[in-house]
């Protein structure tokens, strides 16, 4: 299925939830916030929204500080505030 991760194209095996794609991802639920196709989504509806073909998913990493020696994933960008 191929969805727009952070605005590049990205394949990814369906169908699945938000939190099951994180979890592909390893990236933690919890410090992440997430927009599919320009909504934000309550942390806790992760797991019941089905991400579809053509999707436009956001993932943005709140870091208080900076973040020493994390690393994201390939297609992943990290915004810091």
């Amino acid at each position: 299925m191929q969805i727009t991760l952070n605005g590049d194209a990205h394949e990814v095996a369906g169908p699945l939830t938000v939190s099951e794609l994180l979890e592909r991802l390893n990236i933690d639920a919890r410090r992440v916030a997430v927009e599919r196709n320009l909504v934000v989504l309550k942390r806790e509806a992760f797991a019941s929204t089905q991400i579809a073909e053509g999707d436009e998913i956001e993932i943005v990493n709140f870091v208080g500080g900076g973040q020493a020696g994390g690393r994201w994933p390939q297609g992943i960008s990290q915004w810091t505030y």
